[in-house]
């Protein structure tokens, strides 16, 4: 098989994506060591030469998945169990740190430091790994939150938001082949300021990832004030927001999704925009819309979705489906290891 797993060869986009990642190589914590899709894919990984990996989980449990995956312990995998690794103690006392204005006491803070998420966290943390990914048995709420609370918000980032990288079929109609989709999986309903945020974190996220200048779209039910509605206001105002911040920037709103994504509609609705029929990045107004609309695009528009991707964190650290199949994985390995490349 193409990619030494037994699934089907990468679209062009993501094996761009890891042919990137393998020339400069992060060392990346996969956080649920346990599960074989998990090991399956950090011995991928390695053969592609994206990534050095650290499993967290139970020693013996993960020494066998590995030999399972005919990976035996020690040929460029290390194995981290919380409750016998010497960085426990470290990271128990940096966790006692990080939460003492919350009052938690020793025995907490040792209980935490022995949980696999918060671990692989404390190691982005504490400098012993680039990035984190986690999420394959773990809801994203506990994904998240380890990340929130232990490797935290970058200084310069308004807010920490989330994409999907959408990656269209070969051969789509449109002749695009892989698009930012924000925010689909973490802010619930931003305001003006922050979807403006998002909007400037998405833009840098298509930079690092596609290659592309970005052509961000905010998206809204109106197109150029063809409804009014304090909705279609918010997305107008944080518009003013972005364009206020980063002037430089090729952005546009509101835009119906029609309007943003294909030409011929966008002639008719909103000529002369600099976005429209163009854009590469979708700003949606809430997570209700973002969700509904990757998830649509997913199944019924047969694109790809990598994430939900974070962004805004001091460190990377990204979320998996429970779903996720072997390849999934391996691609958010990959883009992991582009977010931590300085």
């Amino acid at each position: 098989m193409h990619n030494g797993v037994g699934e089907t060869p990468p679209l062009q986009v993501l094996a761009d994506l890891r042919h990137r990642a393998k020339a400069r190589p992060a060392h990346v914590v996969l956080s649920e060591g346990h599960d074989p899709r998990v090991v399956a894919a950090a011995v991928e990984a390695l053969r592609l030469g994206i990534a050095r990996i650290t499993l967290v989980g139970d020693h013996d449990t993960v020494r066998d998945q590995l030999a399972a995956a005919y990976a035996p312990e020690g040929h460029g995998i290390t194995v981290e169990d919380p409750e016998t690794s010497a960085l426990t103690e470290t990271f128990t006392q940096s966790y006692l740190d990080l939460r003492r204005h919350k009052g938690i006491s020793t025995e907490v803070a040792e209980s935490q430091a022995r949980d696999p998420m918060v671990f692989a966290a404390m190691m982005v943390r504490n400098g012993h790994a680039d990035g984190t990914v986690g999420g394959a048995v773990t809801t994203t709420s506990e994904t998240v939150r380890a990340a929130l609370v232990i490797i935290g918000k970058a200084p310069e980032a308004a807010l920490v938001s989330s994409f999907f990288l959408m990656v269209l079929p070969e051969g789509h109609p449109s002749g695009r082949d892989a698009m930012i989709f924000a925010d689909c999986g973490l802010v619930i309903d931003p305001d003006a300021k922050e979807l403006a945020a998002i909007a400037a974190a998405s833009a840098a996220s298509c930079k690092r990832l596609l290659e592309v200048d970005p052509k961000v779209a905010l998206l809204s039910f109106s197109t150029m004030g063809s409804a009014r509605d304090a909705s279609v206001t918010k997305v107008t105002d944080a518009l003013d927001i972005l364009r206020a911040q980063h002037p430089a920037l090729t952005a546009d709103g509101e835009l119906q999704f029609d309007a943003a994504f294909t030409p011929s509609v966008a002639q008719a609705k909103a000529p002369g925009s600099p976005v429209a029929g163009a854009a590469n990045v979708m700003v949606f107004p809430n997570l209700d819309a973002g969700n509904i609309g990757y998830k649509i695009a997913q199944r019924i528009g047969g694109a790809t979705a990598i994430g939900p991707i974070l962004q805004g964190l001091a460190k990377p650290a990204n979320d998996l489906s429970r779903g996720c199949t072997i390849d999934d994985i391996v691609n958010m390995i990959a883009v992991t290891t582009l977010q931590a490349a300085p």
